[in-house]
């Protein structure tokens, strides 16, 4: 392992100081606790939206922590949940009198312990709703999408929910609109190399050198096939018959496309894939609107490629996704 790291154990705290050092204009830490990180600035009446999950993903969960998007976010070791307890500081930091949505990918781990911190809640008087993303298209079949992963698709959502939350509408209308967003949303991905967790010291999985494989997860799951090594083009074709063949798209429709780094992949790779990937919608008659190229939702240093669809025939997700935000990673300015 080569890693500009101090100490495989203080990985996380020392990533999480930085961030704080950063940007205290944002960030704070609830409670001194450096794993639940919370809005400087709080909205009374607000609807709280709260995220968390492992580490290993930046910018995914940590930085969308900020006005226009998220509240707060619990943060868990490389690759591991976040604590209940933790997760429930988030909530009681989130909570400004109108309720807290907890929004997160599907993991098991994640699941059990929201689950444990709104019951908590729920004891202090706390009303508390979850959203559970799963927008991997790769890792179930549609007719058991309830048990897809969570991928760079949370971006989206945190997007929307957000937005909601900004423009104050309740608790129910939030949560009503962003499931609305996840049934427009889906993703797919490819690796190419794999990624070195900090206390293990050694590659997770293998990929042979002249190989990708389609659909792995941002753990290492395994995906659905492995493949020659494609050329970009190739990518974004196959990824984007896989996600229109759920996202429908025609003539007139409207959609955002995400082009998402997994954390070892340059830029440049990222515009060639989305310049395939626009043109065919293009054709198609479809108007894309604001899409994002960048690393949204990485994997440490794995190598690959992530494409994820939102489509915005709605008027109302047309609107939110469109409202300024400010966080740490991502800023989207007022629409002229």
């Amino acid at each position: 392992m080569k890693k500009i790291i101090n100490h495989p154990d203080a990985f996380v705290d020392e990533t999480l100081e930085g961030i704080l050092l950063a940007h205290p204009d944002k960030l704070k830490a609830v409670d001194g606790n450096l794993r639940a990180m919370a809005r400087t600035c709080a909205t009374k009446g607000k609807a709280g939206v709260i995220t968390g999950g492992g580490s290993g993903h930046l910018p995914t969960f940590l930085g969308y922590v900020g006005k226009g998007m998220l509240d707060a976010c619990a943060v868990g070791n490389v690759f591991a949940s976040p604590s209940a307890q933790v997760m429930l500081k988030c909530i009681k930091a989130a909570d400004q009198g109108a309720g807290v949505i907890c929004l997160y990918g599907n993991y098991g781990g994640d699941r059990m312990n929201f689950e444990m911190a709104s019951e908590l809640a729920d004891m202090e008087d706390i009303k508390v709703e979850h959203i559970v993303v799963s927008d991997d298209i790769a890792s179930a079949p549609p007719e058991n999408a309830d048990g897809r992963r969570g991928v760079a698709g949370l971006f989206f959502a945190y997007k929307i929910a957000g937005a909601a939350a900004d423009l104050m509408m309740s608790l129910s209308e939030v949560s009503e609109v962003t499931r609305r967003a996840l049934d427009n949303i889906r993703s797919i991905g490819v690796a190419v190399s794999p990624c070195i967790l900090p206390q293990v010291g050694f590659p997770t999985f293998s990929i042979g050198a002249d190989e990708l494989e389609v659909g792995m997860g941002i753990h290492g799951e395994p995906g659905i096939e492995t493949r020659r090594m494609m050329k970009a083009d190739e990518i974004a074709e196959m990824m984007l018959e896989k996600l229109t063949a759920e996202i429908h798209l025609d003539k007139g429709d409207r959609a955002s496309i995400l082009v998402n780094g997994l954390g070892a992949t340059p830029r440049e790779e990222l515009y060639i894939v989305y310049r395939k990937a626009a043109k065919i919608l293009i054709e198609k008659g479809v108007e894309i609107i604001d899409p994002e190229i960048g690393e949204f939702a990485t994997s440490m240093e794995m190598a690959g490629v992530s494409l994820s669809l939102l489509k915005l025939n709605d008027e109302e997700l047309l609107r939110l996704y469109k409202h300024p935000a400010s966080t740490p990673f991502y800023v989207k300015e007022a629409s002229r």
